[in-house]
């Protein structure tokens, strides 16, 4: 307000300007002020109204804490405040987060400033990943996990009031672009016809050992790979799990460029646990034992102080997660293959399965044998027991599905007689 003497400012429109208002040659306004650090900021419109509406928002963000510098604050730039800061995450997983930003938001969504976000922007960022980029709706969930936590972290900070990606991947896998195919473990008789083809094919024979470790312990890849003869206690039939073998690109280490292997603690709390063995996984270890004493094959590596590695491969050196599904494809083709030529009409082959489908697998025959399903979350080191009852749900939804097959076939029977 003016003081008394003063003379009010005024635009060509004699409509009196407040404090910090602005009309500038071209005709259009500007609004000036200055924040509590002192830092000055410029605001512009067309006309006088629209710049007093922006101004409105400027002084209800100023009400609500919001800071002022949101508005010039981008999404990559608070990524790489939320990259300082973050912390409790293994070595790789935040390799890969870093990974995902850069490749598929840095150049795109996260030019954005963060002040101008809302909800369909960030949706149709995700539309534009699958459909444009043809990404799966993993990668897409692993690129949410991140930039849901940035704009968490926006609205921590007082940048942002909500964070605009809110049940937005929710909402788009309810959609057909989103729909996730399940994954279905390996039946009874598929497990058997891959089990039976490994023990009898001189190809792939030296494989059986350590698919039928994963198929008989439900242990994820890491942990198999990284399992040593100490870690097993073969007169007692107990697997002790402590640890994982992890492969992963240190982009971000001048040190450490390249991708290696490195040793990491499990994956959570519950990871670290003992498993007993059945009859056949204990026989497969003393068969990788008897072949590679046969073959003259010895552990040579050492990985973060860790060396004796059971599961090696021809060189010495520890099995690689993709070097196994690359032979599960063979392995895959081959069997299917051999059992067409025997019988064409057969019903019988090897649907197409990676290495984390043999976990799945060992989880269903537990909950087809009944096991109690805390024993199961022990067994396969769930943190959370959701995660163990969203499984066990399924597997014996699909079990009453057969017996009332059964028995619908059962009430035919009766009612002909």
């Amino acid at each position: 307000m003016a003081t008394k003497g003063q003379v009010k400012r005024k635009d060509k429109r004699r409509v009196v300007l407040k404090t910090g208002e602005c009309q500038r040659k071209n005709g259009t306004y500007s609004y000036r002020w200055t924040d509590s650090k002192g830092k000055r900021y410029s605001i512009y419109a067309k006309t006088l109204e629209e710049l007093r509406e922006k101004e409105k928002e400027i002084v209800k963000a100023k009400n609500d804490g919001i800071k002022t510098e949101a508005r010039y604050i981008t999404v990559n730039e608070l990524f790489d405040l939320w990259k300082v800061l973050k912390r409790g995450l293994k070595n790789n997983t935040f390799e890969n987060y870093q990974y995902m930003y850069n490749t598929f938001v840095r150049n795109n969504l996260g030019k954005r400033r963060i002040s101008t976000l809302k909800k369909s922007d960030v949706k149709r960022f995700y539309n534009y990943l699958a459909d444009e980029r043809g990404l799966k709706s993993s990668t897409i969930d692993s690129i949410h996990t991140v930039l849901h936590q940035v704009f968490e972290m926006a609205v921590d900070d007082n940048y942002i009031r909500n964070n605009p990606s809110d049940n937005v991947l929710k909402e788009l896998k309810q959609s057909h672009i989103f729909q996730i195919e399940k994954k279905r473990a390996l039946t009874k008789p598929e497990q058997e016809l891959l089990l039976n083809f490994l023990k009898r094919n001189h190809t792939y024979s030296h494989w059986y050992p350590i698919f039928a470790v994963m198929i008989g312990t439900g242990l994820r890849v890491g942990e198999v790979t990284g399992l040593r003869w100490s870690d097993i206690n073969l007169e007692k039939g107990i697997i002790d799990v402590n640890h994982t073998l992890v492969y992963y690109c240190h982009r971000q280490e001048k040190a450490k460029n390249g991708c290696y292997f490195n040793v990491n603690t499990p994956k959570t709390t519950a990871s670290h646990r003992q498993v007993p063995m059945m009859g056949f996984v204990k026989e497969a270890f003393l068969q990788e034992k008897e072949n590679q004493d046969t073959l003259g094959i010895e552990c040579k590596v050492t990985i973060d102080g860790y060396s004796d590695f059971i599961f090696i491969n021809r060189f010495g050196a520890t099995q690689h997660q993709g070097t196994l599904n690359k032979a599960i494809r063979r392995i895959i083709r081959d069997c299917n293959d051999e059992e067409l030529l025997k019988n064409k009409d057969t019903n019988i082959l090897l649907p197409p399965f990676s290495c984390h489908i043999l976990r799945h697998t060992f989880t269903t025959r537990m909950c087809e044998a009944g096991i109690n399903v805390k024993v199961i979350q022990d067994i396969l080191g769930h943190q959370d027991i959701s995660t163990t009852l969203n499984i066990y749900a399924d597997v014996t939804k699909e079990l009453k599905n057969k017996e009332f097959k059964g028995l619908d076939e059962y009430f035919k029977k009766g009612n002909k007689e």
